[in-house]
């Protein structure tokens, strides 16, 4: 699956420009010009990256960066901003942006800074599926934007599930790979995904006299 990147940004041209060049290299990007569309879109698709302007028609890009970081953990940010003063870029980065980047920019060194953010968030032990965000470094479950309280077994369980969405799993398989034994009589698997399915996770799927299917979409 490619990537997503949101950049929002009220400056056309600006937009349009930094769009192209990043689905030239194979990156998915939405162009959003206002904080309001912004929010909403959010609750439609997460991104992977955030491409942020400060100065926008109805509000401040560095509010939407603290929403995103309070909300939304796992999305890199990166801010993009006429505003280039040190104070500015100390600001930024000290509410959680993963980079900041001042205008007039290189093209080249934008999409080479996009894709190094990218690629630090592969790495980092964050899974998500649409709104549902599993961040293993610091055993956080989010949906929605809302932790999630999982024990430890939950957790495992999810984990296991959402890296294999989309495959077939046994009972057998998980019984082995969560809990470490097999017991057909045993309703623990069952227990635990009927416990993440009251959480709100519907995304398991019972395929019968098998297992279980973790759906992607």
């Amino acid at each position: 699956m490619k990537s997503l990147v949101y950049v929002l940004e009220d400056d056309a041209s600006i937009a349009g420009l930094v769009k192209f060049s990043l689905e030239r290299e194979g990156i998915e990007c939405r162009i959003i010009g206002t904080v309001r569309e912004f929010i909403s879109s959010l609750t439609e698709r997460t991104p992977d990256l955030a491409l942020l302007d400060i100065m926008l028609p109805d509000g401040n890009g560095l509010e939407v960066l603290r929403y995103v970081k309070e909300r939304y953990r796992g999305v890199s940010c990166i801010i993009l901003s006429a505003l280039s003063q040190e104070s500015d870029k100390v600001t930024g980065l000290d509410l959680g942006a993963d980079d900041y980047i001042s205008k007039p920019f290189g093209v080249m060194e934008l999409v080479a800074r996009i894709k190094a953010a990218l690629r630090r968030r592969a790495g980092s032990g964050v899974i998500r599926l649409g709104e549902l965000e599993l961040d293993s470094d610091t055993m956080r479950v989010t949906l929605g934007g809302k932790e999630l309280e999982l024990n430890r077994k939950e957790f495992e369980l999810l984990r296991y599930c959402m890296k294999n969405a989309g495959i077939v799993l046994s009972r057998d398989t998980l019984l082995t790979e969560i809990w470490g034994y097999i017991d057909t009589e045993t309703r623990t698997l069952d227990n635990h995904i009927a416990r993440l399915r009251k959480l709100g996770i519907d995304r398991f799927e019972t395929v019968f006299g098998v297992g279980y299917r973790f759906r992607k979409e």
